[in-house]
C-alpha cells in the first residue's frame, strides 16, 4: 500500500525563479542598492527574509510596477 504525504496548503512559490535577490531587482528597475532598500524599508515593495537574505517575490515586483503605473496615469 502506498501512502502519500498531504499536499502543502499553499504552493504559490513553486520554483526558485519566483524569488528575486536585491541585485536582480536593482537590475530590473535600473535603480541603485540604496533606492531598492528604501522601497523595502518603507513597505512600497514587499519582501521576505530568509535568515539574513532578503528575497522579493516576482509578484511583489509586478504589483509594485502596476501600482506605480496606475499612480502615474491618475496624476
Amino acid at each position: 500500500m502506498t501512502t502519500h504525504a498531504p499536499a502543502a496548503p499553499h504552493q504559490a512559490l513553486r520554483t526558485p525563479e519566483e524569488l528575486l535577490t536585491v541585485p536582480q531587482v536593482m537590475a530590473r528597475l535600473q535603480l541603485g542598492r540604496s533606492a531598492v532598500y528604501d522601497l523595502l524599508r518603507f513597505g512600497q515593495l514587499a519582501s521576505i527574509t530568509l535568515g539574513r537574505a532578503r528575497r522579493i517575490p516576482t509578484h511583489a515586483l509586478t504589483d509594485f510596477i502596476r501600482t506605480r503605473l496606475e499612480q502615474e496615469a491618475a496624476a
